[in-house]
């Protein structure tokens, strides 16, 4: 293999072209703001296929709606027939596999649908691309790439305070959504091994930003607490996470696609790590600042902080080492946790619109025809 710096030149070059990129489950949080930043600041053609579940929201690719280099393509990851007809019809350059269930508190309640997406999906997905880039001419094919976009919590807990997840950290996944990520990790690790298929995979750490569903962490509790709701924490809240926000993700995940070395993993973490229950007060505090009508009976918000019985087999800490994706491919996050969370409250202040389509499930209804 020629070194690092020749792949990495070659690459960019290569990139600097028009690239035509699939990419899976476009419509939810991470993958949305992949087809925005990928839209906005390249000059990427877009195909995005997506089931559209409950995570998967048009409403949030209505920036980019109306670009001649977006497409969309409702499929389910699992229908191997509307796969290769999405292949053959469009014929992209690379796939960037997001799709994926990925909330833990819904794995536990229901694990099948995670065995379904995050197992057979992936597996199908694979299958589709291998066989579409054993059609492809010789040049088209040795540009092909295919990126699997997965989760830190694969690897499970920390037990040190100076501990990290790095590449080569053993597997050791805690819930049923984590186990169904690892195991469509060795998938694609495999199907790079056993038949050559030229994949990248990356683990991230936990992302924040606008447009994220309102079951998770950061989301909940802004909504919460501008409703006078209580701000419900698992345990006491000791829980430690990497904070990553989605639109420096985004430009990592393209900077892997393009520049990433074939066979290779890369951790990408926010360099951020927070408890928890500090999360939470710097939300409140924020708000304090923001929100000049508070709900009844609300004079600080953090009043509203309720402990709860934790989720089973809930993970102390991650921590991300980004070190590897930093010195090989020159990434680095340009956001620290306090302008993330920042800009992450005030875009919640000021689209309500977006997130109360999701909260009265009018941005399901409209696309099933029910409603105006």
């Amino acid at each position: 293999l020629p070194p690092t710096n020749d792949i990495i030149s070659h690459n960019t070059q290569k990139a600097s072209k028009t690239m035509k990129i699939l990419i899976t489950g476009g419509a939810g949080f991470i993958g949305s703001a992949v087809i925005r930043y990928l839209v906005n600041d390249t000059d990427c053609q877009v195909i995005n296929l997506d089931k559209l579940t409950y995570a998967g929201n048009l409403d949030s690719l209505e920036p980019v709606a109306d670009s001649p280099r977006y497409q969309f393509e409702q499929a389910d990851i699992c229908d191997r027939e509307a796969l290769d007809r999405i292949f053959s019809t469009h014929r992209p350059d690379a796939v960037m596999h997001l799709a994926a269930e990925s909330h833990v508190d819904r794995s536990i309640d229901g694990p099948g649908d995670f065995i379904q997406t995050n197992l057979v999906g992936t597996y199908t997905i694979l299958e589709a691309s291998r066989t579409y880039l054993a059609s492809l001419e010789e040049q088209k094919g040795s540009a092909f790439r295919f990126l699997h976009v997965s989760t830190d919590e694969v690897y499970g807990d920390l037990a040190g305070s100076d501990d990290l997840f790095r590449e080569d950290t053993s597997y050791d996944p805690s819930s049923p959504y984590s186990a169904t990520k690892a195991g469509s990790d060795h998938l694609v690790r495999a199907w790079g091994r056993t038949f050559k298929f030229p994949v990248l995979i990356t683990n991230c750490s936990n992302n924040y930003g606008p447009y994220q569903f309102p079951e998770k962490l950061i989301p909940h509790m802004i909504l919460n607490a501008l409703d006078g709701k209580p701000l419900p924490i698992y345990g006491d809240g000791s829980q430690i996470r990497d904070w990553l926000y989605v639109d420096d993700h985004a430009r990592a995940l393209y900077r892997v696609l393009t520049t990433g070395k074939l066979g290779e993993t890369y951790n990408i973490g926010g360099l951020n790590e927070k408890k928890n229950i500090d999360v939470v007060r710097t939300i409140c505090a924020i708000m304090d600042q923001a929100v000049t009508v508070k709900p009844a009976g609300v004079e600080r918000f953090d009043s509203l902080i309720t402990y709860v019985t934790d989720r089973p087999g809930h993970d102390e800490r991650y921590a991300i080492d980004a070190s590897k994706i930093n010195a090989d491919l020159g990434w680095s996050p340009d956001e620290d946790f306090e302008s993330g969370i920042r800009k992450t409250v005030s875009w919640y202040l000021e689209n309500r619109e977006w997130w109360q389509r999701v909260v009265d499930g009018s941005y399901r209804l409209e696309r099933l025809g029910v409603g105006d």
